[in-house]
């Protein structure tokens, strides 16, 4: 059975010598010294590796099952369930006055890469709830709030987000859901949901639907949307439960991977609901939790790959096959390890550089909603807005790229079953689709974010990168990171301005080349980060103080990366620039 060992030296040292986070003046960076932070993270640690990841293969074997309207979970989880509420994981920067604990963001996506690492179906159950409970949090009134924040916060009530329908997903406007308006201010919701994670379960007392639908006579398309909280049981004035809602479970998804979390087609027959936020912006009261959501979604990608390259290590120092070319290290044995060969010390390479640059982007994206949220800093809010779809569709599509290379390590055996790697793999696929397809944030990318307040933001994140070269440029072991970089910024701002001289004339010639340009960002963004992180591995081993050892695996790591990744922006802007005429030069007929 695979295991799992949080990585809390690497989270500390992005905190604490890339973020220099207790010495930040956003609200609540103060209080995150060394100790503290260490503190959280083995516990959470501990958790993780001792109660839930035993729990992943158990949830992906027996999956969940529906047996008369109620969702059963997988052995173990409900049990679980209760040992992470006690613990108040589910809560870790919610609001105090609601029974959370008011750390910073950054401080739940850490704490959530480990959990999501060692079970991600099962984080999922508290991860949903988390979203609902801000978007409540953002758009509901005094009275939503104190009738369902503090059991949310709890999971004591855990909540959904059911957008999409059998004829809609992406395209939210074709939805057929109606909301019909009642004698004492409420809604009956009728309609279908599908694709609905954590829709019902054992595991909760109640479950808190948040719901697109339209009110009849409301504006055609989109615009005509609105968000509705519809609880599984009624919540009585006293806050106790009453009867059934009008929601019931119609089957579970039959799906590729995250077995044990329950993916539900949600019937509404007349649901009784209540309006979140403005009639008609319903879709604004929701992006609160899908931005948020994207975020988590790329912290999944992430956090898949790291578990997956843990479990290929221990495999590829074990197992013995073949010798070393340059003569047997293992000359007592009948063979070397498989970690002596360099296709495999390259495929361990590519993957390690890229979790530990993806984790250190993450982390730095939480640190910009903590700004935006906690300081109210207008351009961190902007620089978050333009990166979450980096964040969610390149650190998927990198972290399941990852969870293969580590299956392919095991070889034969990462294809059985029994050995657990395919499951990493499987786990790790629906990253790309949920929360807005990968193709999709490209095209948010590329068509909303590049020119959002006059393109200001990603011209501020190509000065960040270019003051940091100029700054660092004659820093001693800073060449390996600052020139490179520079090279794949040019690359980036070359992309973009192809898709200003041809966008307007010919969209399709820049919409052709969006998921390369996504691609091609994320790579900057990891080159960034990985150059941040040499600085300081540099200055620790000139104060001579801290694990001398993880500070030259840090940039050995990173001069990897720099050398041999992040040379894949040049590929992604020589297909850009090809704009759309390959692409488009067939008819339809012709497929």
């Amino acid at each position: 059975m695979p295991s799992y060992t949080a990585p809390i030296q690497d989270m500390q040292f992005i905190l604490h010598d890339v973020l220099e986070a207790s010495h930040q003046e956003t609200p609540g960076y103060a209080d995150l010294d060394a100790d503290f932070t260490a503190a959280i993270f083995e516990e959470a640690g501990k958790i993780a590796s001792g109660v839930l990841a035993p729990l992943n293969l158990v949830g992906d074997t027996e999956g969940c099952t529906l047996e008369n309207g109620v969702v059963r979970t997988p052995t173990g989880f409900k049990e679980a369930f209760e040992q992470v509420k006690e613990g108040g994981w589910t809560a870790v920067d919610l609001p105090e006055e609601y029974g959370g604990q008011n750390m910073p963001y950054v401080m739940y996506t850490a704490v959530g890469e480990i959990s999501s690492a060692a079970n991600m179906s099962f984080t999922m159950y508290q991860g949903l709830t988390h979203g609902a409970a801000s978007a409540i949090l953002a758009h509901g009134t005094q009275a939503q709030k104190d009738t369902y924040l503090p059991k949310m916060t709890s999971c004591e009530w855990t909540g959904t987000m059911n957008l999409t329908e059998p004829h809609c997903g992406t395209d939210l406007g074709l939805m057929r859901t109606k909301a019909e308006p009642q004698v004492d201010g409420s809604y009956a919701l009728t309609g279908q949901k599908i694709f609905i994670s954590s829709g019902e379960h054992d595991m909760a007392e109640n479950i808190i639907h948040l719901v697109l639908a339209k009110i009849p006579g409301g504006p055609e398309g989109i615009k005509g949307v609105s968000l509705f909280i519809v609880p599984k049981f009624h919540v009585n004035a006293d806050g106790t439960l009453g009867g059934r809602n009008g929601v019931s479970c119609g089957a579970i998804e039959h799906k590729m991977g995250i077995h044990g979390n329950s993916t539900c087609v949600m019937n509404y027959d007349g649901a009784k609901g209540y309006l979140l936020g403005d009639m008609h912006k319903g879709m604004r009261a929701m992006f609160t939790m899908m931005n948020e959501a994207r975020i988590g979604v790329g912290m999944q990608g992430l956090a898949q790959a790291e578990a997956a390259y843990q479990n290929a290590v221990i495999y590829a120092k074990d197992r013995l096959q073949g010798r070393a070319v340059t003569g047997a290290e293992n000359a007592d044995g009948p063979a070397d390890p498989l970690i002596v060969h360099p296709d495999i010390r390259r495929s361990l390479m590519d993957q390690k550089s890229f979790i530990e640059g993806g984790r250190a982007f993450l982390l730095w994206g939480s640190h910009l909603i903590d700004r935006s949220m906690r300081s109210d800093d207008a351009a961190a809010e902007g620089l978050i807005s333009l990166m979450t779809p980096v964040i969610k569709g390149f650190l998927t599509d990198e972290g399941y790229d990852m969870t293969v290379l580590a299956q392919q390590v095991y070889g034969g055996h990462g294809y059985i079953e029994e050995w657990g790697m395919s499951q990493y793999t499987r786990d790790a696929r629906i990253a790309m689709i949920y929360e807005g397809a990968n193709g999709v944030q490209a095209l948010d990318l590329v068509g909303r974010k590049l020119a959002q307040d006059s393109g200001k933001h990603v011209m501020a994140f190509f000065d960040m990168v270019k003051t940091f070269c100029k700054e660092n440029a004659d820093t001693p072991g800073m060449e390996p990171f600052t020139e490179p970089l520079k090279k794949a910024s040019k690359d980036l701002q070359a992309a973009g301005m192809f898709f200003m001289q041809n966008g307007m004339k010919n969209p399709n010639a820049a919409l052709a080349g969006s998921y390369d340009f996504m691609h091609l960002f994320g790579h900057v963004c990891l080159g960034l980060m990985w150059a941040r992180m040499a600085k300081a591995a540099l200055a620790k081993l000139d104060e001579g103080t801290g694990d001398r050892a993880f500070y030259e695996t840090k940039l050995a790591t990173g001069r990897y990366y720099m050398a041999r990744r992040l040379p894949a922006t040049a590929l992604r802007l020589a297909r850009i620039e090809t704009g759309a005429e390959t692409v488009m030069s067939l008819e339809a007929s012709q497929f």
